[in-house]
């Protein structure tokens, strides 16, 4: 399966490629200093980060984790914008994160048994 992909604006391309890696754990695989844009994976989650103003109606990356709780508790001590988590049915918990920029991202986690 191929990564889906989701595009950002960031005001600043170094910031953002700090912070998708560093408080994320995306890995980047490729940069065009020039173009100003980088392509980041975690998972089967794609980005691509371009420098420019941030757009509302951007798509909206998911990124699985192990335990949104946990994650949602080191985003906010690492000074980031965390929502609420939500839980549906029993079978996933989501939340959405902000970067520095405005972007959303959701992170999510399957729940066992689900």
């Amino acid at each position: 399966m191929s990564p889906v992909q989701v595009w950002y604006q960031v005001r600043d391309l170094d910031a953002g490629r700090a912070f998708y890696t560093g408080k994320l754990g995306f890995v980047e695989t490729y940069l065009d200093e020039e173009g100003r844009w980088a392509r980041l994976v975690r998972g089967e989650m794609e980005i691509a980060i371009a420098e420019g103003e941030s757009q509302e109606e951007a798509g909206v990356a998911t990124v699985d984790v192990n335990d949104i709780k946990a994650e949602a508790e080191r985003l906010r001590n690492e000074g980031v914008e965390v929502g609420t988590v939500l839980e549906l049915h029993g079978q996933m918990r989501l939340l959405d994160i902000y970067d520095p920029d405005g972007n959303r991202i959701q992170l999510a986690e399957e729940l066992p048994g689900s």
